[in-house]
């Protein structure tokens, strides 16, 4: 085990929820964090910004970089990594939070909405990962954490939302592709997924309302696990789709309480997509 002082790991879809929390968490053992995402302006119903984030890093003791871009765009992620290497030496690690979701059946999704997910979901983890490749080769410590599910075949879970669900498994099948393929130039590669409902202000702009908010889980608990695969020592955990409080639970946390939401409550947790 080690820990992420000096090291740089990129977040996509930074600017608030998961991967603010991750942000702090890396930041606050001294990591040179990028916060990445598509504006760089506030949004009228959610908080947060790139820049908010960034200086919220720079005060737990981390360094910044906040960089704009639309993950669609190789061109802006490219350029995205080659300043990245040039502000802080090198690349550590890449976090793949962004996402975007539309729990529509295969019958009524919007072919457009589709491609929006496919782009992001999928198709940018690969163009992330490639493009921070040779930066990951150099390092003595790489990893990428793709934010994705387990593989559940399960058709309950391609009823509803098949289109969602596609695109969510593409990223934990680049998972297992990705690791075996870097595991030669020793980055790690995994997937990490919440157990529960992680209750964020996405969460509940995005349709969930407060009654979900109050049933799920701190992104807290996010940042923590990604951090216990981050401080693993390189291709010592690889090619797994690991949920959050199991890795937790191995590591020695007890205390599950703490990540609850709704405090002191005996409102039952509500079980996130694709996890039994």
């Amino acid at each position: 085990m080690s820990n992420l002082n000096n090291r740089t790991i990129i977040i996509t879809g930074a600017s608030r929820g998961i991967g603010r929390e991750m942000a702090l968490k890396f930041a606050a053992d001294g990591a040179n964090i990028v916060i990445a995402a598509k504006s760089a302006e506030a949004h009228p119903k959610l908080p947060g910004t790139i820049f908010s984030v960034a200086e919220e890093v720079e005060a737990a003791g981390g360094k910044a970089l906040a960089f704009q871009v639309d993950v669609r765009d190789d061109a802006k992620v490219a350029e995205m990594m080659k300043k990245t290497a040039d502000t802080f030496g090198g690349i550590d690690g890449i976090i793949n939070n962004a996402g975007a979701i539309k729990l529509a059946g295969a019958a009524s999704v919007p072919m457009k909405r589709f491609d929006l997910m496919y782009q992001i979901n999928t198709r940018a983890v690969l163009s992330c990962s490639q493009a921070a490749l040779p930066w990951l080769k150099k390092s003595d410590h790489a990893h990428i954490i793709n934010l994705s599910p387990p593989l559940n075949m399960d058709p309950k879970w391609f009823v509803h939302y098949g289109p969602y669900t596609v695109t969510k498994y593409g990223m934990s099948m680049l998972t297992i592709s990705m690791a075996e393929e870097f595991k030669r130039s020793n980055i790690a590669v995994n997937s990490l997924w919440p157990q529960t409902v992680i209750s964020t202000a996405a969460v509940e702009f995005e349709g969930g309302g407060k009654s979900t908010l109050e049933k799920g889980r701190l992104p807290t608990i996010m940042a923590d696990a990604a951090y216990e695969i981050l401080s693993t020592d390189s291709c010592e955990l690889t090619g797994q789709h690991i949920i959050d409080e199991t890795l937790l639970r191995e590591r020695g946390v007890t205390d599950f309480e703490q990540y609850r939401y709704l405090k002191d409550s005996n409102k039952n947790l509500m079980t996130d997509l694709f996890v039994d």
